[in-house]
């Protein structure tokens, strides 16, 4: 695939689930902690998630960081928005803010 075959792929992924993260490895066998701690968080919050592995295709895993400008993985969306990696997910989480954002996904959904 070409970059722009996999901007659009990525894109696509995106739109299609009101959830979605971009992670090492995958829900039953993350490979990476930080990957796992984000996973955690939004399993604590009984969230409805989608986990593209971008250890399994080298192509995603370097697109979608041209993608959203953002230099390391895991990434997050929500209804299509890019909220970011483990620090910002975890610290919305703390201040109470990731629940509202997933309930409103999962109505939306």
């Amino acid at each position: 695939m070409d970059n722009n075959q996999v901007l659009s792929k990525i894109e696509q992924e995106v739109k299609s689930h009101p959830i979605v993260m971009f992670v090492k490895g995958s829900r039953e066998i993350p490979q990476c902690g930080f990957s796992k701690a984000v996973m955690d968080i939004f399993d604590e919050l009984g969230a409805d998630y989608k986990t593209v592995d971008v250890l399994s295709d080298p192509g995603v895993r370097d697109g979608v960081k041209r993608f959203t400008n953002w230099p390391t993985i895991p990434q997050i969306f929500i209804q299509g928005e890019f909220i970011g990696g483990c620090d910002i997910v975890r610290d919305l989480y703390l201040k109470g803010e990731l629940e509202d954002m997933v309930k409103k996904a999962a109505v939306a959904k």
